[in-house]
């Protein structure tokens, strides 16, 4: 078992399926073994990570609060394969549609601005 810092390894990274493309961002995690205004004892094992949460989540960063929980997808911790700079997961067949935001803003806002439909040269 290895113990990471969430907010230094895990949040805010860019998360790839197994052939290396991006699928989403990791805003949230699920976590087991959290136990609510009551403080930790000593001995007490550390929370487990059930799940990467990701979804949009923009609005609520910029304004506060937090997204509802129907704007978010559990990504289930077993499909990590490894944590770098990036998270990679291992081949599955979930679907990942939490990036269609922003395939959406770049096929109707930044495709009409000039050059927006190809990469800079």
């Amino acid at each position: 078992m290895t113990t990471l810092d969430a907010r230094l390894h895990l949040l805010d990274r860019q998360l790839l399926d197994a052939d290396g493309a991006p699928v989403a961002i990791v805003d949230d995690l699920e976590l087991d073994g959290v136990e609510v205004d009551e403080d930790i004892a000593p001995g007490t094992a550390a929370p487990r990570v059930t799940a990467l949460l990701s979804g949009q989540v923009v609005a609520t960063r910029i304004f506060g609060g937090g997204p509802p929980p129907s704007r978010l997808q559990p990504i289930p911790w077993k499909l990590v394969a490894s944590i770098g700079t990036t998270v990679q997961l291992v081949p599955t067949d979930m679907q990942f549609d939490v990036q269609w935001v922003e395939r959406w803003l770049r096929d109707h806002v930044v495709a009409r601005i000039p050059g927006g439909r190809h990469a800079a040269e």
